[in-house]
C-alpha cells in the first residue's frame, strides 16, 4: 500500500474496540467488524450468546475466526509508524524527574506525562496522549494535569472512581459508597464541591492578598517611622552638638577669664614690690654715701674740721621706717569659686532653655483624662466633670468592686495606654501632701499598698509641704529649689520612660528610666488625707497650654 494511500487512513480505523489498541492478528466476524483475535475470543468465552461488541448483532452459533491479512498488514504499518514517531519524539520530550508524574504507557525510559486520564487511570506523555486527542471515543475521557498515584483516586473499598463528595463526612466517595456507608448522607458530584471549594479558595486568596497589602502598608508605615526617627535623631544630635559646643566655649571663656584675673593680681603684686624695692635701693645708695662721709670724717685729725662737719652729718634727712611695710602675696581665695559660680549660672540658663524646649516637645503628646469613680476610695470626692479629686472625712457606702481602692485614698483615670507616648498636667497648688504618676493595670488595690516599680507604681510624692520624693523602691528624696504648683507627667511606653516636670518653672523633677512595661498603664492620683483641712485643696487635671 502506498504512503499516499496510508495518509488517508487514521489510527482510529485500526484500533480494536475491545483493547483500544492497534490490531494484533485482526479477524473479521460475519457482521463485518474487526477485532484482535485474542480479544474477541476471550469476549465470547465469557459472553453467551455470541454478540458483536460494536453493533450488538447476535450469532447463535460461534462464528469461525480467520485472520484478515489486509487489515493485519495495515495495522502492522501503523504500529511501525507509531513506534518511529515515538522513537523520534522521545528524544525531544523530557524524561520524568523525581516528583514529576511519569507516563504509565512508556516501556523502558519513562517520559514526563503531560496529562492524566481519570477514566483510564493512566498518565500519558505527548506520544501516548495522541490517542486521547484523536480517537472520538477517548476524547470524552476527562483529562487533568499529570498526577502521580492515580490509584489513590479509586475507592479502596469498591475499586470504583472517587467521583462524589460526602458533605456529611467531608470525604470523597464512589457511587457504591452512596448506597452503603453514606446512604443517608448529603452527597454531591465532585465537580460541584470542587466549584464551591474553588470559590472559597478565591475568597481566601482575596483575604490573603488583603492581608499581604495591609502588611506591605505596615512595612511602609514602619519605614516612614524609621525615617522620621532618623530625622528626629539627626535634629537632636545637631542640637546636642550645638549645646555642648556652646557649653564648651563658655567653659573655655570662663577658664581664660579666670587665668587673666589671676595674672592681673600677680602683676599688681609684682608692680607694688618693684616700687618698694626701687625706693629701698635709692635709700641704700644714700646711706652708703653717708657712710663714706662718716668714715672719712672719723679719720680726720683736724679738730676744727671734724667739729664743723659733724653738725652737717647730724642734719642728714631721716630714712623711712620700713618696719610696717609688707608686700602681701595676692589672695586667690574665691577666684575659682566665683568663676565656677558664674559658669553654673550660665549652665543653669542653658539648662532652662533645654527644659523649656523639652517641655514643649512632650506637651505635644497631651491627652484628655477623666477620673474613674469605680476605682475611687470611698472617702474621695470627685467633681462632676471628673477633673478634680479631694479627700473628705466621710467614708461613702460604695460597692467594693475589684477595681476600687479600699484602704489608700487613690483613684485612677478611666483612660489607659498600652503603647506610644502620652502627657498630662495636674494642679497641686495649695496642697501639703499628694502622690502622682502611672500604675499598671494589675496592681493590688486592697489593703496597704507599697508603691514601687516592682509593684507596678511609678510615682512621686509630696509630704509635709516641702519634702519631695520618688517611689523608686526604696524612696529617693528629691531636692527642689521651688514648690511646683502644676506637675506634668510624660510617659514613653516603648522607651520605658516616666518623667515629671515643674510646668511653671519648666524644670525636670524626676525621671524613671529603663522601665519595662507589659500591661496597660493608668494615670494615678492620690490627694492624701485632708489633715483637718490643711490638705483639703483638690488635685485638678488641667488642660495643657502648649507653649509657643
Amino acid at each position: 500500500m502506498s504512503a499516499a494511500a496510508s495518509c488517508l487512513l487514521t489510527e482510529d480505523q485500526f484500533l480494536c474496540s475491545i483493547c483500544l489498541d492497534v490490531f494484533t492478528d485482526p479477524v473479521t466476524i460475519p457482521c463485518g467488524h474487526n477485532f484482535c483475535k485474542t480479544c474477541i475470543t476471550e469476549h465470547w468465552d465469557i459472553n453467551v450468546p455470541y454478540q458483536c461488541p460494536n453493533c450488538k448483532k447476535v450469532f447463535y452459533t460461534r462464528p469461525e475466526l480467520q485472520v484478515n491479512t489486509f487489515i493485519s498488514e495495515m495495522a502492522a504499518q501503523f504500529r511501525q509508524s507509531a513506534q518511529q514517531k515515538a522513537s523520534s519524539s522521545s528524544s525531544e520530550q523530557q524524561v520524568s524527574k523525581p516528583g514529576e508524574a511519569p507516563c504509565d504507557v512508556c516501556t523502558g525510559t519513562k517520559l514526563k506525562a503531560l496529562k492524566s486520564c481519570l477514566v483510564c487511570l493512566e498518565s500519558h506523555c505527548e506520544t501516548h496522549l495522541q490517542r486521547h486527542l484523536t480517537v472520538s471515543r477517548l476524547k470524552r475521557h476527562q483529562l487533568i494535569d499529570p498526577v502521580e498515584n492515580l490509584e489513590d483516586r479509586m475507592c479502596p473499598e469498591h475499586d470504583k472512581l472517587l467521583e462524589l463528595f460526602c458533605k456529611t463526612d467531608q470525604t470523597c466517595v464512589c457511587m457504591l459508597c452512596t448506597i452503603s456507608d453514606h446512604k443517608t448522607h448529603n452527597v454531591v458530584p465532585l465537580k460541584e464541591e470542587y466549584e464551591g471549594k474553588k470559590a472559597e479558595l478565591g475568597k481566601t486568596d482575596t483575604e490573603i492578598q488583603q492581608m499581604i497589602q495591609k502588611r506591605r502598608l505596615k512595612i511602609e508605615e514602619i519605614k516612614h517611622s524609621v525615617e522620621l526617627s532618623k530625622e528626629a535623631a539627626d535634629r537632636e544630635a545637631a542640637d546636642g552638638v550645638q549645646v555642648f559646643t556652646d557649653l564648651k566655649e563658655s567653659v573655655e571663656r570662663s577658664q581664660a577669664e579666670l587665668i587673666d584675673t589671676i595674672k592681673e593680681k600677680q602683676r599688681k603684686t609684682e608692680k607694688q614690690a618693684e616700687g618698694f624695692i626701687k625706693e629701698l635701693e635709692q635709700e641704700i645708695s644714700e646711706l652708703k654715701k653717708r657712710s663714706t662721709q662718716v668714715e672719712q670724717l672719723s679719720q680726720s685729725e683736724d679738730h676744727l674740721h671734724l667739729l664743723q662737719s659733724f653738725t652737717s652729718l647730724n642734719a642728714a634727712p631721716p630714712t623711712k621706717d620700713w618696719t610696717e611695710v609688707i608686700v602681701h602675696p595676692s589672695s586667690y581665695k574665691g577666684t575659682v569659686v566665683r568663676a565656677v559660680n558664674q559658669l553654673e549660672e550660665t549652665l543653669s540658663k542653658q539648662m532652662k532653655k533645654l527644659f523649656e524646649a523639652e517641655l514643649k516637645r512632650v506637651q505635644q503628646f497631651a491627652v484628655v483624662l477623666t477620673l474613674d469613680p469605680d476605682t475611687a476610695h470611698p472617702k474621695l470626692i470627685l467633681s462632676d466633670d471628673g477633673k478634680q479629686v479631694s479627700c473628705g472625712d466621710v467614708k461613702k457606702n460604695l460597692p467594693d468592686n475589684p477595681q476600687r481602692f479600699d484602704d489608700c485614698a487613690c483613684v485612677l483615670a478611666k483612660q489607659s495606654f498600652s503603647s506610644g507616648r502620652f502627657y498630662y498636667e495636674v494642679q497641686v497648688k495649695g496642697k501639703t501632701d499628694w502622690d502622682l504618676g502611672v500604675v499598671r493595670e494589675s496592681i493590688n488595690r486592697k489593703g496597704q499598698i507599697t508603691s514601687s516599680p516592682q509593684n507596678g507604681y511609678w510615682t512621686i510624692w509630696l509630704r509635709n509641704e516641702n519634702e519631695y520624693g520618688a517611689c523608686a523602691g526604696p524612696s529617693v528624696r528629691i531636692p527642689l529649689k521651688s514648690r511646683p504648683e502644676k506637675v506634668g507627667v510624660f510617659v514613653d511606653y516603648e522607651e520605658g520612660l516616666v518623667s515629671f516636670y515643674d510646668v511653671d518653672a519648666a524644670a525636670l523633677i524626676y525621671s524613671f528610666t529603663g522601665c519595662c512595661f507589659t500591661e496597660k498603664l493608668y494615670p494615678f492620683f492620690s490627694p492624701s488625707p485632708n489633715y483637718a483641712g490643711k490638705n483639703s485643696a483638690p488635685l485638678i487635671i488641667s488642660p495643657v497650654n502648649h507653649t509657643e
